[in-house]
């Protein structure tokens, strides 16, 4: 019985013994006291919860080397190999969670909208339920700041660039055509309908180095993930008819979208002010595949767009109107994969073809043009720690262009060019903490038409002042290759790439339904094509000595707080450009800026109407043109622009919704510039004609029914 006592009391004393105890204090990086801590020692159950002072002490049975790990929600978790018996009394600071959801965010030039935008300007809901948008992806972009509206060009021209000067891309992949068939004067629009995408990111300068050959903006389009459910879309227009589906299966999906136009019934009820032989009809339809392997997933794009109309043009030039007869084929394939591999590296690659023909019969001259184009990309990434990303990357551009001018008379010429262009990036995100970010990168470039190397550096840097407000800058240098205008003479001429450097300062303010931007800029423009004749020709003699300049202040304004169902957003920029490129005799602003834009947008919800009402007010200043009768050139300007537009969606049923809009609701009489004659009359005097729209109104109906298993579906996100 002795020795049983006496070994009981060894086991206890040896347990006692055996016990060592682990203190401390957990501290932030500025010294304060964090509470609410857990820390243990891992792959055990001994720990304890630090308290008010940060204090914490707990008894483990443990002994030798022991990994001690210290957590908390909003740090970054504390792990450390420490010796048990000899950890007494020490302090743990933790870092903050650069991750967190209101961590610092590079915003500078970019506006985005989609469900995965940690900053989100608009909503996906956004992009075409703004009345006057017409379900037009660029339209709705119009009313953001940056934005020029160009009436009679309809394309997105930002922060004084031209049109050309954006470049378009679905899932990270290059569209070389992103807009419809078009003449002069005749507005056109994207080929692509929101139906399949989830998410925007709009650059308005100051953009990543994964991207090139544009001089002002990139405009980033991204497809869905994964469809909701499976459904069937149904539409009835004055203007044609759309039909949608989309099938789910356990690893992959397919949305298909097909939609035929004819504006013949609907211009002969609502008066033109175009001579049409025959208006514009169009067929055109939109596919995504998607497949989902286990660490990544694969898209499979393809677009194709049939358009043609025919129409008589006033010309000053000429006594007679003159006939465009045009007929344009589209397609464009995308696929792409982005997915995970080995330890944490993320693989980004895709391939793109794009193809355009175009035949047009000008008065009597024919001129046919056919254009094919592709991309090659690969992008590699890692996430070497919570405060360094690292990404590099290759692009590889094809592109082929061919132009036949025949004036069936005596002249029948052919012109184009083969382009190759290679080029490499590089680009890492540093977080320095919650509260600054750095993104810097790298771009090299190799063309193989102009033989020329260019190199371009970006870098971004942003810092958050408190938990809602941020300030952002950004540098970058950009080229980009002349436009197929001048490049299609480029076995005449020798060109060189356009260059522009971009200097953005950005603020913004965020909280749950309120969003404030503030943003000043300046563009140099070098390297602009210039040219000594009236019109641009093979024989005329071209240089790069083009210069200019664009700089300004935007501002957005969005709120839902205001009143319950509404929302609101408000738009302003103002710029100062001017430049002297093309045949320009002296340092101008081009015809295509206006120094002050506004719009406003509202969106109401009237439950008891099941109705959504919209309105859109786009207002800007007059914009200069040149009037050969002033001894100053580009001396004239137009009258301020101003459109009201108003929609309306009734939800018949919840699958059911019939739909009005009308552009231009007042009819106000808008004009964007004036055509002068080449020749003077026989006083001297140089006539003109006014560019006008192409009516003054514009009415819709539809009718838009979805059919699927849930009852709940609409299709009031796509109008």
């Amino acid at each position: 019985m002795k020795t049983r006592i006496t070994f009981i009391l060894l086991l206890l004393t040896t347990f006692t013994f055996a016990q060592n105890i682990i203190s401390g204090k957990v501290l932030d990086q500025k010294g304060k006291p964090v509470a609410g801590a857990n820390i243990y020692i891992d792959g055990t159950y001994d720990g304890a919860t630090s308290s008010e002072t940060g204090d914490f002490s707990f008894e483990t049975s443990s002994a030798g080397n022991q990994f001690l790990v210290v957590s908390f929600l909003l740090f970054e978790t504390f792990k450390k190999e420490i010796d048990v018996a000899n950890y007494k009394d020490q302090t743990v600071k933790l870092r903050e969670n650069v991750n967190a959801l209101d961590a610092v965010v590079i915003t500078a030039g970019t506006l985005q909208s989609g469900d995965k935008a940690r900053v989100s300007v608009l909503k996906p809901l956004d992009i075409v339920t703004t009345a006057g948008s017409a379900g037009n992806i660029i339209a709705a972009l119009q009313t953001l700041p940056g934005t020029q509206s160009v009436g009679e060009d309809g394309r997105l021209f930002v922060r004084g660039g031209e049109a050309s000067e954006t470049q378009t891309f679905v899932d990270g992949i290059r569209v070389a055509q992103p807009y419809g068939a078009t003449t002069n004067n005749l507005p056109t629009r994207s080929r692509f309908s929101p139906f399949l995408f989830s998410g925007i990111a709009f650059s308005t300068g100051g953009y990543s180095a994964e991207y090139g050959e544009a001089l002002s903006s990139v405009l980033l389009l991204n497809t869905q993930d994964e469809p909701d459910n499976n459904k069937t879309d149904i539409g009835l227009m004055t203007v044609g008819l759309s039909l949608g589906n989309t099938q789910k299966w356990k690893k992959n999906s397919l949305s298909v979208n097909m939609a035929y136009i004819n504006l013949a019934p609907y211009q002969a009820v609502i008066p033109q002010n175009v001579d049409w032989n025959n208006p514009y009809q169009s067929l055109g339809g939109e596919t995504v595949y998607r497949y989902h392997f286990t660490n990544g997933i694969f898209k499979l794009y393809a677009a194709f767009d049939s358009e043609k109309f025919d129409l008589n043009q006033k010309n000053i030039n000429f006594e007679n109107p003159v006939r465009t007869d045009l007929n344009n084929n589209n397609f464009y394939l995308n696929s792409s994969y982005k997915g995970t591999f080995g330890t944490g590296w993320q693989l980004t690659s895709g391939i793109s073809y794009g193809y355009s023909k175009n035949k047009t019969k000008y008065d009597i001259n024919d001129i046919n043009t056919d254009e094919n184009a592709a991309q090659l990309k690969l992008k590699l990434g890692k996430k070497v720690s919570n405060y360094f990303k690292l990404s590099f990357g290759t692009d590889y551009f094809i592109t082929k262009f061919n132009e036949n001018f025949d004036d069936n008379i005596a002249i029948d010429v052919k012109n184009g060019y083969d382009s190759n262009i290679f080029a490499a990036y590089t680009e890492a995100d540093i977080l320095f903490s919650k509260k600054l970010a750095m993104k810097v990168g790298l771009r090299y470039s190799n063309n193989s038409l102009l033989n020329e190397n260019n190199i371009a550096p970006r870098a971004s840097l942003a810092y958050k002042v408190s938990k809602s407000s941020q300030f952002s800058f950004a540098y970058g240098d950009f080229s980009q290759t002349p436009v197929v205008d001048y490049i299609k003479y480029s076995k005449y001429h020798q060109f060189e790439s356009e260059k522009a450097q971009h200097y953005i300062l950005n603020y913004q303010f965020t909280q749950p339904g309120q969003t404030f931007r503030a943003e000043a800029y300046y563009k140099d423009y070098t390297n602009l094509v210039q040219y000594d004749t009236r019109d641009i020709q093979y024989n005329s003699v071209f240089n790069n000595n083009g210069k200019g300049y664009a700089k300004g202040l935007d501002l957005f304004w969005r709120d839902s707080n205001l009143y319950k169902n509404l929302e609101y957003w408000i738009s302003y920029s103002y710029i100062d450009s001017e430049r002297q490129y093309k045949n320009f005799p002296n340092m101008v602003t081009p015809s295509f800026v206006a120094n002050h834009t506004l719009s406003v947008v509202t969106k109401y919800f009237i439950t008891d109407w099941k109705s959504q009402i919209g309105f859109t007010n786009s207002y800007s200043s007059g914009r200069p043109y040149n009037d050969p009768n002033q001894t100053q050139f580009m001396n004239g300007k137009t009258k301020s622009y101003n459109s009201l537009s108003f929609n309306w969606a009734y939800l018949l049923t919840t699958q059911k919704i019939l739909y009005f809009s009308v552009s231009n609701l007042l009819g106000t009489q808008n004009i964007f510039g004036y055509d002068y004659a080449k020749l003077p009359d026989p006083n001297g005097v140089y006539n003109r004609q006014a560019i006008t729209p192409t009516a003054d109104r514009f009415f819709f109906v539809g009718f838009f029914w979805t059919i699927s298993q849930n009852k709940s579906e609409n299709q009031l996100k796509n109008l």
